[in-house]
């Protein structure tokens, strides 16, 4: 375990000026921010939340897009029910509904398999391998070669991480590509799902309260890591035991106040906070707007496809969910570029940074720095829009299937090491999830449906943006209907079986969606390989900004952190109240008598009548809030967040838990390109809720006992 890193030379000493509520910042960046972390009274020493094998950053996972934490020493999880969701929806049938019903596992032995696609990832290692990455570069390499170099590097540290088989390395890069980090993390693979509450409770207010406060939502489930016997992850297995998770986080039922300090840890996913002017512009008036609109329309034809049949409403929760998701937030970040000009306010820092490189020669950037940035920037912004429209024209997880098929069969060709990342031997049990997926999340009249209207769509976006060769091979909409006959690929047996096939036997086959993966193939490698030419110029010019960025905000005492990038952070902040628009106030809590004021007896807000009839009874017993008089559901923080940390622990002054990170308010959307301390806030599920439900609602009196509650004193 590496316990200290050593900081490049740019970042040391920029931390006296951070906000408490904003940054993301990298665990072994803690130890700069000690006065800030006293300042706000976080109690843990900085130099503890540092090291990951100490508590409480070793009690952090994640779950592959998702966060959590461990919180008993058999391996518990705790997470979002929507981070849940798909381990909830791969059991439920019409029959048995968990996710309308709910599900709870009386006993270890009635835990249910979370499934390929359920996963908990425990970082236990994180060293600076910049140098081996980038030392040596030749500065006359094209795009796609630079690109090509630094991948080949990457695999190599990769490899020799991953000579023990209990670990999954990653190397990703920091700082839009200044920084490249190894990370080791344990990767366990037997995951299985033990309570989640209805719908009603974990996805209350649905679409229609998602981003929305006040809030009632409460949005928790619990998985467990299973292992061999020897202690070291395997395959699913019923002879396998209960993870023994060294450390874990205790529970606190009591509570916080408006004003308390709150520390948060996760893996957040993305964001964009050092994208250029020009960037923004792009994603504002042509990227968010065709996603949104093409979101909409996918959205509509899944609807229409699957209507009145509950079968296919079950098959295709998922997907919905997670659409409906991508669609509120992009226009929440549309609706908030329009509230605040998230560009003019770029525009005014990029000329205040060209000010200060003019009056700082020694800067070490080079003269034609600014120049080189408009360039690939544009060159990225056009490769975008050909992506995006080749993505709408092959909206059809039988083709993608047929596609991921036919192209590990190329790779396979190659030796190990000069395969595509993402089809190398270690990624072979990732491609076999994601085809056996299916069996939970496809139809084939839903699929027919998504693929003809996606041509559909694809015809009318502009003729500069589709792919060079691409409109010449793709059926006409009307046509797509008789592709399905000639498939096997809808049976996951099949498609399985593909993966052990070689190039050849696929490039005859008379299966229609292999044919067509064949001859879209070319296509795709030409786009592919003309994304390497952009990335490596991409990753050779952004970096020389990204220095730039860093001095500049260093000589005015600004915090640097890198943008999120699915790596384990932790972000501070307070308890707080917020003011959306002029004359508007919103609290921090909302409690439980708010659900039964919400109650309407139809979708999405349909709570329980067990619930219902506690709060009437006034059943809330230790979880009562004195200052509220009353059960807390939500509350609110100044965390810096994003999509990733759904899940996230949000940990009192010692780090015990107090509550789960699962969305942020409407007007916070834009903090991915620009964090607005004023409004921005993350919603929370106040732990006390949970527990009141598992006490009073759902009976989960074994979960109760297994963890280590600390209760308010009497």
């Amino acid at each position: 375990m590496l316990k200290t890193i050593v900081l490049p030379v740019a970042l040391i000493g920029v931390f006296a000026g951070a906000h408490a509520d904003e940054g993301q910042w990298q665990p072994h960046q803690l130890p700069q921010l000690t006065s800030e972390l006293k300042r706000i009274g976080i109690a843990i020493p900085a130099a503890k939340l540092a090291d990951l094998a100490q508590h409480p950053m070793s009690a952090i996972v994640s779950l592959g897009g998702c966060s959590a934490s461990f919180v008993s020493d058999a391996g518990l999880v705790v997470t979002n029910h929507h981070c849940a969701y798909g381990a909830v929806q791969r059991n439920s049938t019409p029959a048995h509904n968990y996710i309308a019903d709910g599900f709870l596992a009386k006993n270890r032995a009635a835990e249910l398999p979370g499934g390929p696609n359920t996963l908990v990832y425990v970082t236990d290692k994180l060293e600076n391998v910049s140098a081996r990455v980038l030392r040596g570069l030749d500065a006359g390499m094209s795009g796609r070669a630079r690109h090509e170099e630094v991948e080949s590097r990457v695999k190599a540290l990769i490899a020799e991480c991953e000579t023990d088989k209990m670990y999954r390395c990653s190397v990703p890069s920091f700082h839009r590509g200044m920084e490249y980090y190894r990370i080791r993390q344990m990767l366990i693979r037997d995951v299985r799902l033990v309570y989640a509450p209805s719908d009603k409770i974990g996805n209350f207010g649905g679409d229609v309260d998602n981003y929305e406060w006040p809030r009632h939502t409460g949005d928790y489930a619990f998985l467990r890591a299973y292992v061999g016997k020897d202690g070291r992850p395997a395959e699913p297995s019923p002879d396998n035991v209960p993870y023994h998770s060294k450390h874990f986080l205790v529970v606190s039922a009591e509570g916080l106040a408006n004003g308390d300090p709150i520390l948060l840890a996760g893996y957040p996913g993305r964001t964009s906070r050092y994208k250029l002017p020009a960037e923004i512009r792009a994603a504002r008036d042509v990227g968010f707007p065709a996603k949104v609109a093409e979101l909409r329309a996918d959205l509509d034809t899944i609807a229409a496809a699957s209507a009145g049949d509950a079968a296919l409403d079950v098959r295709y929760a998922s997907v919905v969910k997670s659409l409906h998701n991508g669609l509120k937030k992009t226009q929440g970040l549309l609706d908030g570029f329009a509230r605040k000009d998230i560009a003019a306010v770029k525009d005014g820092q990029d000329a205040a940074l060209r000010a200060w490189l003019a009056g700082h020669p020694r800067a070490g950037v080079s003269p034609t720095l600014l120049a080189d940035l408009d360039a690939v920037i544009a060159a990225d912004m056009a490769l975008g829009d050909e992506e995006f429209a080749w993505s709408v024209a092959t909206n059809s997880d039988l083709l993608k299937s047929a596609r991921t098929v036919y192209r590990l069969a190329l790779e396979r060709e190659k030796a190990d090491a000069q395969r595509e990342s993402g089809y190398q031997q270690r990624d072979l049990s990732f491609i076999k999830a994601r085809l056996a997926r299916l069996e939970q999340s496809y139809a084939t009249p839903v699929d027919q449906a998504r693929f003809a209207a996606g041509l559909q769509r694809y015809a009318a976006l502009p003729a500069k943006t589709h792919p060079a060769g691409l409109d010449a091979l793709l059926p006409a909409p009307d046509a797509v209907a008789a592709l399905y006959p000639r498939t096997q690929l809808g049976d996951t047996a099949k498609r399985l079986a593909g993966v052990e096939q070689d190039a050849a036997a696929l490039a005859k086959s008379d299966d229609a969606f292999l044919q067509l993966a064949v001859k879209l193939h070319p296509v795709a490698l030409a786009l592919e390989e003309r994304r390497k030419e952009v990335d490596g110029n991409l990753e050779r010019v952004i970096p020389q900004y990204m220095r730039a960025v860093i001095a500049w905000k260093q000589s005015q005492g600004k915090p640097v952190y890198p943008d999120a990038n699915s790596t384990l952070r932790v972000t501070y902040g307070t308890v707080a109240p917020y003011s959306p628009r002029d004359g508007i106030s919103k609290g921090p809590f909302t409690t439980v008598e708010g659900i039964v004021a919400k109650h309407t007896g139809k979708e999405p807000f349909i709570v329980p009548a067990a619930l219902i009839e506690a709060v009437k009874a006034k059943r809330y017993g230790v979880f009562l809030d004195p200052a509220l008089g009353t059960v807390p559901v939500n509350f609110l923080s100044s965390a810096d967040t994003t999509g990733g940390n759904s899940g996230s622990a949000v940990m009192n002054k010692r780090g015990e838990l107090v509550g789960l990170n699962f969305d942020s308010t409407y007007e916070s959307i834009t903090k991915d390109w620009y964090f607005d301390r004023d409004i921005t806030r993350a919603i929370h599920l106040d732990i006390r809720y949970m527990l009141w439900v598992m006490k009073e609602v759902d009976h989960a009196d074994a979960l109760l006992k297994e963890m280590r509650i600390k209760y308010p004193r009497k």
